[in-house]
């Protein structure tokens, strides 16, 4: 039976890159983001969906079944598990594969019951400069414009509970920076071949390119922009996050996130706040952004309310 290993990162932190490269090798099978657990661990939660049959009643009624098994929420996790691994294996595009790579950006919410779940499992938390993570929502998914809506859950309450995880479980775990990764590839590679116990060939930063997958989710954009491993996104963010609202904001987020939460992280708060302030500034999207960021109906509010 494969092994699986996990990704967790927030979206637009480089996990299309890691999982491609890794999944050019013979060993690690993987599919585009398969979001396969959510709906399973998300039935124990009282909130958090929205269902036409009732989510709530489900929970109630789920909790009472769950009473009834010999060892309670254990024994449904362990079903769980079987089901998952099971359908890891039939997807495995490689059947001589040791492990399954599942790549899920959302799982952020749910890093401790998969944890919890797959004690064989390997956690890869994927970390990246929240500025460039910001910049890269925008260009991305906005099309330039300031539109962080559809990822307000992931810039805080994923945020959270991917810090957290990682300190609960780091033991288990292992950390890689999206920025040591694209300076240093051959040393992180080794890292995680290390981590995973393989023999990871450095091939795999050439072949990475002909390595795709066919689902609707994953970076589309990376996929298409980027045929190598190199620096060219690292000081990208500077050029979208250049007026004095997207500043301000950015700002007021890195200080929500704290000195403490980025230190787990690997990186300095004020170090951080210093780059923001020397970045380039110019008033173009201004108008544009004003209407975004203040328009509490449909775009998240500033941080410092979470």
């Amino acid at each position: 039976m494969l092994k699986p290993i996990f990704i967790f990162s927030l979206p637009r932190s480089g996990s299309t890159l890691l999982q491609r490269v890794l999944a050019s090798d013979s060993q690690i099978s993987s599919v585009a983001e398969p979001w396969v657990l959510l709906p399973f661990v998300y039935a124990l939660k009282e909130r958090g969906v929205y269902a036409e049959y009732s989510h709530h009643w489900a929970n109630v009624a789920l909790n009472d079944f769950i009473q009834e098994l010999p060892n309670g929420r254990q024994d449904y996790l362990s079903a769980v598990r079987s089901a998952i691994l099971e359908l890891y294996q039939k997807a495995a595009n490689n059947k001589d594969a040791r492990y399954f790579l599942d790549k899920t950006p959302r799982y952020t919410l749910i890093t401790d019951e998969i944890i919890d779940t797959f004690p064989e499992g390997k956690f890869i938390f994927l970390w990246r400069n929240p500025l460039a993570i910001i910049a890269s929502i925008v260009e991305t998914w906005g099309g330039g414009q300031w539109d962080l809506s559809m990822c307000k859950i992931d810039l805080y309450d994923g945020f959270v509970s991917l810090i957290d995880g990682f300190q609960a479980h780091s033991s288990v775990s292992l950390a890689v920076r999206y920025e040591d990764f694209l300076q240093s590839p051959e040393k992180e590679i080794a890292r995680i071949a290390e981590y995973l116990g393989l023999e990871v060939d450095s091939d795999v930063l050439n072949n990475f390119s002909q390595t795709g997958f066919s689902g609707k989710l994953g970076d589309q954009t990376g996929i298409i922009n980027y045929k190598k491993v190199d620096t060219i996104p690292l000081e990208k963010w500077k050029t979208v996050i250049n007026n004095p609202l997207r500043k301000m904001w950015c700002k007021r987020y890195l200080n929500w996130v704290g000195e403490e939460r980025l230190k787990i992280m690997g990186y300095d708060l004020n170090e951080l706040l210093g780059e923001l302030d020397s970045t380039g500034m110019t008033l173009i999207n201004m108008f544009l952004d004003i209407v975004r960021i203040f328009n509490p109906k449909s775009k998240p509010e500033l941080p410092g309310k979470h």
